[in-house]
């Protein structure tokens, strides 16, 4: 089966942010690091909950879900840079990721509102 772009990407951002989580954890942050790791993987596990939804609102639910997520690992993105655990370069590194995921769940989420129901 193929995966759309928003699966893969946020896929590709949960084994990103395991690997965040490694390094977080080698440094000694171990509540962060849970955070980020809960609301970094959540992304992706909501989006492909959403792909078997019961009904379209359950989709909107879902994706509403994932993009709450996403926003925020965006916020524990800033609270480690701001104590010091990671990089700007890493900072940047993540957040574009993220950000890049939370511009497509916007889209997925006006274009499925916008959507006559029954079409989706």
């Amino acid at each position: 089966m193929r995966e759309n772009i928003v699966q893969q990407k946020s896929l590709d951002f949960s084994l990103l942010i395991i690997e965040l989580y490694k390094k977080l954890i080698e440094r000694k942050e171990f509540i962060i690091s849970k955070q980020i790791f809960r609301s970094g993987t959540s992304i992706g596990a909501n989006i492909e909950e959403s792909i078997g939804a019961q009904s379209r609102n359950d989709f909107i639910s879902k994706l509403s879900i994932s993009y709450k997520e996403a926003r925020e690992t965006e916020y524990w993105l800033k609270l480690l840079i701001g104590g010091n655990y990671i990089t700007q370069k890493e900072f940047d590194f993540y957040k574009d990721k993220v950000v890049e995921i939370l511009k497509l769940l916007t889209a997925i989420q006006k274009t499925t509102k916008n959507t006559k129901p029954g079409v989706i």
